[in-house]
Order: structure tokens, then C-alpha cells, then sequence
């Protein structure tokens, strides 16, 4: 048999069968789409409910009742719910540096002397693997015996401790694609080691910087257990507040800051998204 004929019936055999000169029904493709829609409507359904009751005249929660309102929204111009966000936006912000700055520093330190990677590593991704209230509350005693609880620092050790490990998972992801002969050889150019670390491998591990800050700043930003357990009066982050709120009285501008939330992150997802299709982009197109 020819190379020609062979290639023909391999392809024969590979296109889809037809009937009647149609493709024939492909079960398997339409049940998985099916499952994929259930499985969306299932996540994003209590999601889009808060979206309708934000928009409520009433001052209780809600469903509009024949009349569209922006009260709620303007609830989170005072001064209580404003200083939360700002609050929370802060400590994410700072935390996402720190965590960043850190999980850089250990990943190259791990990537360029490999000697007790594995217990290393381990140990600092402990307290992604204890249950997050044994962490808080040891976070909660650590904090009362160095009077720190109910504090700005306070608070933001117990978040970076919570956010470190997946700030640590990022750079060993973006270190796991480096050669370490290109330290090498950049130090055996003549750069020292700041310049190596800046102009050299920070370059190449930009992604994962990215990753790392986002991951910390996210996990800042919803945390709420460490919250609960290292702040009180002075410092009310936005989860905190929201908890609060649900569980003394049910405040409707929880709606209004919820749909906020959904839409600053489906914002971010599609940036994040458009980034990174532009960048896997052949040059030229």
C-alpha cells in the first residue's frame, strides 16, 4: 500500500461517521456540554441572585418590588463601611508586597541550593495544610502575647501568614521552567548578587511575581476567620464587616458591596484572560 492511500484511510478513519450524508450524533461532546451548563448555573446562580436584590427600594433585603433603587449603593459611602473597604484594600495591597517580596526570596534561595528543599518548603506551606482555625487561633495567641491583637500589623501577619504559601506556589511554578546556568552565568560575568536577582532572574520569573501578588492579595482580601480572631473594635476589614452583618442584622448594603465584589473580579478574570491570550499571540499577529 501506498504512503498516499495509508494517509487517506487513516483520515477516513478519523473523520466523524455520516449518516445520510450528516455528521452522526455525537453523545459523548453534548452530554459533557450539558454537565459543563448545569455545573455554571449551579455556581453562578446563588451569585446572580445577590445582583437583583442590590437594587431594592426597601431598607431590608430585598427583591425590587416594581421599583429600582441605588440605596444600598450609597450606603457604602459612609463612613463605617468606607473605612472597612479601605481597610481591607490596604491590607491586601501591603500583604500582596510582603508575600511576594518573601515567596521570591525563598523560591531562589530553595531553586539555587536544593539541599532540604522538600522540608523546607514543607514548613512553610504548613498552614495551607492545617485547618485554618487551628492557624487562627494560634495566630490569636501569638498576637495576645505580644499585645499586637485588634491592630493593623496585627491583623496583616495573621493574613500574610495565611497568604505565603500560595504566594510560595506561584514562584516554584515560574522557578520549575529556569535553567540555574543562567545564574551562573551571569555571575560568572561579573554581576553581583543584587544585579543578578534584579536584571536577571526577576525578568524571568515575572509571571510568577504576578501569580504570587495576586494570590496574596486575594487571599487577603476574602479572609475572614484569622480576621475574626486577631481584630475587635478598631479594626473591621470588609469580610468582617459583612459577617457582622449577616449575622446581627442582616444589612441589605451586603448585596450591594457582594455584587460589587462579582464584578471587580469578573473584571479582573477577563484582563487577566486578554493578557494572557495577547501574550500567547505568535509576533506579527
Amino acid at each position: 500500500m501506498s504512503l498516499q492511500s495509508s494517509v487517506s484511510s487513516r483520515a477516513a478513519l478519523a473523520a466523524p461517521l455520516r449518516v445520510g450524508g450528516q455528521p452522526r450524533f455525537n453523545a459523548p461532546r453534548l452530554l459533557s456540554m450539558l454537565g459543563l451548563l448545569l455545573a455554571a448555573v449551579f455556581l453562578l446562580l446563588p451569585v446572580l441572585v445577590i445582583v437583583p436584590l442590590s437594587f431594592g427600594d426597601q431598607r431590608y433585603l430585598a427583591f425590587p418590588d416594581g421599583a429600582w433603587s441605588l440605596r444600598h449603593y450609597a450606603a457604602l459611602l459612609d463612613t463605617a463601611w468606607l473605612s472597612s473597604i479601605l481597610q481591607s484594600l490596604g491590607l491586601a495591597v501591603v500583604v500582596g508586597a510582603l508575600s511576594t517580596v518573601l515567596a521570591f526570596l525563598f523560591a531562589t534561595g530553595i531553586w539555587l541550593e536544593p539541599r532540604h528543599r522538600v522540608l523546607l518548603t514543607s514548613i512553610v506551606l504548613l498552614p495551607m495544610i492545617v485547618p485554618q482555625v487551628v492557624s487562627a487561633m494560634s495566630i490569636y495567641y501569638l498576637g495576645a502575647r505580644v499585645q499586637m491583637l485588634d491592630s493593623l500589623i496585627g491583623v496583616g501577619f495573621g493574613h500574610l501568614m495565611m497568604a505565603l504559601p500560595y504566594s510560595l506556589i506561584a514562584m516554584l511554578v515560574a522557578y520549575s521552567r529556569l535553567d540555574t546556568n543562567l545564574y551562573k552565568a551571569s555571575r560568572s560575568l561579573g554581576a553581583g548578587l543584587g544585579s543578578s536577582l534584579v536584571l536577571v532572574l526577576m525578568p524571568n520569573v515575572r509571571g510568577g511575581l504576578a501569580g504570587s501578588f495576586f494570590m496574596a492579595f486575594i487571599m487577603s482580601w476574602e479572609e475572614v476567620v484569622v480576621t475574626l480572631f486577631t481584630s475587635g473594635l478598631h479594626v473591621i476589614t470588609l469580610p468582617k464587616r459583612i459577617w457582622d452583618g449577616l449575622r446581627y442584622n442582616l444589612d441589605p448594603a451586603i448585596a450591594a458591596v457582594s455584587t460589587l465584589m462579582v464584578l471587580i473580579t469578573l473584571i479582573v478574570l477577563l484582563g487577566r484572560m486578554y493578557w494572557h491570550h495577547r501574550n500567547a499571540a505568535p509576533p506579527g499577529r
